[in-house]
């Protein structure tokens, strides 16, 4: 053991010694080179740098979008619009006709979930299981949201939400 550290230790203290292996292929310090400055590959303007635009590994995954299955609920029973800063969170309460609804979410009624004639519409739904129970209402019940901006409720004057049986607006 005490051979194998003095020789370790003279081998480490020859090599740091020459000038000759400072400069030469066997430092590691050597291998890349130094840091050269290059011209920056031009963008496009629209383009986020942060946001990769190739494929990656799990790019076939992402590609595929879903279908919603999502059925209307029964009956809406509340609506709360909640003010942010740079927006809104509408929250809508609902009544499922049976236990077990899963995926509830505010879906636009049109595409680009745009106001028509100054009304913001949504449809509250979820997916509902097949052969589940009825229950008791506290059982049935759903809340779903949906965040929404400054600039999707520029013309807005009311938002409604409509289930199954009803709707519920409000007003600005």
């Amino acid at each position: 053991m005490r051979k194998t550290f003095s020789a370790l230790l003279v081998s480490t203290l020859v090599l740091t010694g020459c000038a000759t292996v400072r400069d030469s292929r066997v430092n590691p310090f050597n291998w890349f080179g130094t840091a050269q400055s290059e011209p920056r590959a031009q963008t496009a303007a629209n383009t986020n740098p942060l946001i990769p635009q190739s494929a990656g590994l799990f790019a076939s995954a992402r590609a595929k979008t879903e279908v919603y299955l999502g059925q209307p609920m029964d009956q809406v029973t509340n609506l709360t619009v909640e003010k942010t800063p740079g927006g809104a969170v509408i929250r809508a309460t609902g009544l499922a006709a049976r236990q077990g609804i899963y995926k509830v979410q505010l879906t636009p009624a049109n595409e680009d979930e745009l106001p028509v004639d100054g009304v913001l519409t949504y449809r509250l739904e979820g997916i509902q299981p097949v052969n589940t129970s009825v229950g008791t209402q506290p059982t049935r019940e759903v809340i779903a949201a949906r965040a929404v901006t400054d600039q999707m409720l520029a013309g807005v004057r009311m938002i409604r939400i409509e289930g199954q049986r009803n709707a519920l607006t409000s007003r600005r």
